[in-house]
């Protein structure tokens, strides 16, 4: 399977779904990440006509995977992901994925049976279904619908079985995550130190995408959250969106109707409440913003998430023109320059933002340095 695009999001789902069917872990291979050699050696002259350079890098995964000589594979298994799960259901309207990333695979398909089919000619299946992962009864039946001519004998309840077990995965490893995230934070509230976090949408996690910018600015000494894993725990949520909550303006801690009423695109909702919560928090001092050149899914949150950010004090800095070209004097000179400011500016930011927040935040352990002490107001 491609590495790229949904799949980042989703990739514990389909390693439990395919061992609960009895595939061999060992079995199921992944491309690499996204890097420039890739798209050069296996990916020139296969990609599709598209301004959105995600789904230009997965021609590069298509043509890796069919390159392998030492671990062939038989069977190409690329969903077309059309909803996914996301902590913020039941909240928003909606949890759809980015319809040009979900038509991805068969768009990068035709570009490989341009001239001559080049998944007929080394003996590999190309599986492409359609799936809705934020209803696992659905999934379940597409999946089924889409390998039961590959792996005879397949049966329906099987497959809703491997779903379950795949979401289990997923579950636990979100929890994981999370569970790492409120560590940081918890650590960064007992020593008074600040963190950063990263809105963005899951593939720039992938090194060729975004280009390992988080890591850049991680090596300035800042722990880096990423906002798809950020802690849902009640105590901290309820702490933090305590004014809100009884104000009325809104219904629960995520609740983002205030900030966003076309709340249809996963990704997109979970980018507002992150920003939301950078703005709350008082060790996240600053956010950055990534996002692909020309990326249509972005372009109406650039202003809101900029104005949620910024409405509490909190930095807020963003790339927002990524693409094939990494530019390493830009990135550099660009990370040095949050680094200066982080550097001048963090403390005051925390010390206001914890004035304005109130007392009683958990992660502030009883007997800590900080517990119990409000700053003064800088």
């Amino acid at each position: 399977m491609p590495r790229a695009l949904n799949l980042w999001s989703t990739h514990q789902f389909w390693v439990g779904f395919l061992v609960a069917l009895g595939f061999d872990p060992r079995r199921v291979e992944f491309s690499s990440d996204t890097s420039d050699a890739q798209g050069r050696e296996f990916g020139m002259g296969r990609g599709t006509v598209d301004c959105c350079y995600p789904v230009k890098c997965m021609s590069g995964h298509y043509g890796e995977l069919l390159a392998r000589q030492k671990r062939p594979i038989d069977l190409l298994l690329t969903p077309m992901i059309a909803a996914l799960p996301s902590f913020l259901g039941g909240h928003v309207m909606g949890s759809l994925a980015c319809p040009r990333v979900m038509a991805a695979p068969e768009n990068i398909r035709a570009g490989f049976q341009r001239s001559g089919d080049a998944f007929a000619a080394q003996g590999i299946r190309h599986v492409a279904p359609l799936v809705n992962l934020d209803e696992p009864a659905l999934a379940a039946r597409q999946l089924h619908a889409a390998l039961k001519d590959v792996l005879p004998g397949l049966r329906p309840a099987q497959t809703a079985r491997a779903v379950q077990a795949g979401m289990q995965a997923l579950a636990a490893f979100a929890e994981r995550m999370r569970a790492k995230s409120r560590e940081i934070l918890v650590q960064c509230a007992r020593e008074n130190r600040p963190c950063l976090l990263v809105l963005a949408r899951p593939y720039h996690m992938d090194p060729g995408i975004g280009h390992e910018i988080e890591v850049d600015l991680q090596g300035c000494g800042y722990p880096v959250l990423w906002s798809q894993h950020l802690p849902l725990d009640d105590d901290l949520l309820r702490w933090m969106f305590r004014a809100d909550l009884e104000a009325g303006a809104i219904r629960s801690p995520l609740d983002i109707a205030d900030v966003w009423p076309s709340s249809y695109s996963a990704n997109t909702n979970e980018i507002l409440w992150a920003a939301k919560f950078a703005a709350r928090l008082p060790w996240v001092v600053c956010a950055v913003r990534l996002s692909s050149y020309e990326c249509g899914m972005d372009q109406p949150t650039y202003t809101p998430v900029q104005r949620i950010v910024e409405s509490s004090g909190t930095l807020f800095f963003s790339f927002q023109d990524l693409d094939a070209t990494k530019p390493a004097g830009s990135v550099k000179i660009r990370v040095e320059t949050i680094d200066a400011y982080l550097r001048s500016m963090s403390a005051g930011i925390i010390e206001r933002k914890r004035a304005a927040a109130g007392p009683g935040c958990p992660l502030l352990l009883p007997g800590s340095a900080n517990a119990g002490t409000a700053p003064p107001a800088g």
